[in-house]
């Protein structure tokens, strides 16, 4: 984890100094991710706590990763197949995210209530990328920030193989939620308390 953390921070640290993390950095290890896809025969659920995130706002960037094996089901098999057959999570451990809010309004989040924008950059998942913008919202509590962002991606784009005989079964579109509850940091990548992101 640490060495994954390390390597999220990356981008970060080239576009800020050290003394910079003190300000308008929020960070998580917790954060929340879920997908849910329908078919005729069988819903498909599963949840990840286990999302390490940066959220600057004094740049605008922000970069998430998230180990594919922490995604968790209701059935062993499904998480077996979903592991082995469709992510092969030992050849792409991880899938991640980096790029930049659009239209958000730092000095807003001081106000109470959900502040809507977008972020914009690159998801790559089962080692493909794809550019793409995302509506999400923030909001600021009690000093900590939390961000949603619900959108949708289709397993073919990343070249996620199903199966001819579980294909029907298997939704073309699948909806992915992303909750976050970000700690500010302060000095260097240290949060001030650790947080458990929202449901």
């Amino acid at each position: 984890m640490k060495r994954l953390l390390s390597l999220l921070f990356i981008p970060l640290l080239l576009a800020t100094t050290q003394s910079g993390w003190a300000q308008g950095k929020f960070m998580t290890k917790t954060g929340r991710v879920t997908f849910f896809s329908t078919s005729i025969l069988e819903d498909i659920e599963a949840r990840n706590t286990a999302a390490a995130a940066v959220l600057d706002l004094s740049s605008g960037q922000l970069a998430f990763s998230v180990p594919i094996k922490e995604f968790m089901f209701k059935r062993t098999l499904m998480q077996e197949h979903f592991n082995e057959n469709y992510m092969e999570s030992v050849k792409f451990p991880k899938a991640t995210f980096s790029g930049h809010f659009i239209g958000l309004d730092v000095a807003k989040l001081s106000e109470p209530g959900t502040h809507n924008c977008k972020v914009e950059g690159d998801l790559t998942i089962h080692g493909v990328t794809h550019h793409m913008t995302v509506p999400c919202s923030l909001e600021m509590k009690n000093g900590q920030l939390t961000a949603f962002a619900l959108f949708s991606v289709a397993p073919a784009d990343y070249n996620i193989e199903i199966p001819l005989l579980v294909r029907e079964n298997i939704a073309k579109i699948v909806s992915i939620r992303v909750g976050l509850a970000c700690d500010p940091v302060e000095g260097g990548n240290t949060p001030v308390t650790r947080s458990t992101s929202p449901n």
